[in-house]
């Protein structure tokens, strides 16, 4: 006699953190990047000295203020988020509590690769125990140590990387285009350079009809001789109009070509 197999469907392997499916994927970690593409764009560019990342604000409605992306760490760190910006602020609380036992207990700043990997080890404990679910946010971290300027990326997943340039969130593959083409003059850049790179490719990430202004983006710097500043609102003018006179690529097709229906956020 024939066996009756039972199917499982997908919404099957989905239900908690630690049931695989058969092709040998977790679901909610899939689930949980999926909510990092739905966020705002943020872009992090180093050269030989300095750290930047810009980072794109939403306004939840016409009656509310710009959601802050960018967060102060320690003085020599900072972190931008595309995702849930509630569970953005329980890991910048985690980091800053680190940052503070380092300096409490040994009077010195803690070296970046040490909190990534332990920022790291904090998000993939909630892939692998039932009961509990995956951060929903990626993180953009900035730093300078001895070893000099640093841009790291750390996904839901657990996986991070310690990258030349890097964009997350909505539509960031527009802005990973712009810094793939232009990789090789980022080390050689001065800062003003630097922060006008950042944001033309921040810029590519804007949804159509959209444009960047000082009161939708913010730009953080750390380097050599520079704490982790942000700057945001009026402070953004002057970075701006510096890029005023460069038309977006999306822009200069869109006007080029008949008009497309715009992506989802």
């Amino acid at each position: 006699t024939a066996c009756v197999g039972i199917k499982m469907f997908r919404n099957q392997y989905d239900n908690d953190i630690t049931t695989w499916s058969p092709q040998g994927r977790i679901h909610q970690v899939e689930y949980a990047m999926e909510a990092v593409k739905q966020g705002t764009a943020c872009v992090g560019i180093k050269n030989k000295t300095h750290a930047v990342i810009a980072a794109l604000k939403r306004s939840p409605s016409g009656l509310s203020g710009y959601q802050k992306k960018i967060f102060p760490i320690d003085e020599h760190i900072g972190m931008a988020m595309s995702g849930l910006t509630s569970d953005a602020r329980s890991l910048c609380r985690y980091m800053r509590a680190e940052c503070l036992s380092q300096k409490w207990s040994f009077s010195e700043a803690l070296p970046l690769n040490r909190l990534v990997s332990s920022v790291a080890s904090k998000m993939q404990r909630c892939t692998q125990f039932w009961g509990r679910r995956p951060f929903g946010v990626g993180v953009l971290l900035s730093g300078f140590d001895e070893k000099g300027p640093h841009i790291y990326s750390i996904d839901p997943s657990a996986n991070y990387a310690d990258c030349k340039a890097m964009a997350i969130g909505a539509r960031s593959q527009s802005a990973r285009t712009y810094l793939e083409r232009h990789l090789a003059a980022f080390p050689d850049s001065d800062l003003p350079t630097l922060i006008s790179h950042a944001l033309k490719a921040l810029r590519d990430c804007l949804p159509s009809g959209t444009e960047l202004n000082a009161r939708n983006c913010s730009v953080s710097i750390v380097g050599q001789g520079t704490s982790f500043v942000i700057y945001e609102d009026d402070q953004m003018t002057d970075y701006i109009a510096a890029i005023a006179d460069t038309a977006a690529p999306a822009a200069a097709a869109a006007a080029a070509a008949p008009a497309e229906a715009p992506m989802d956020a």
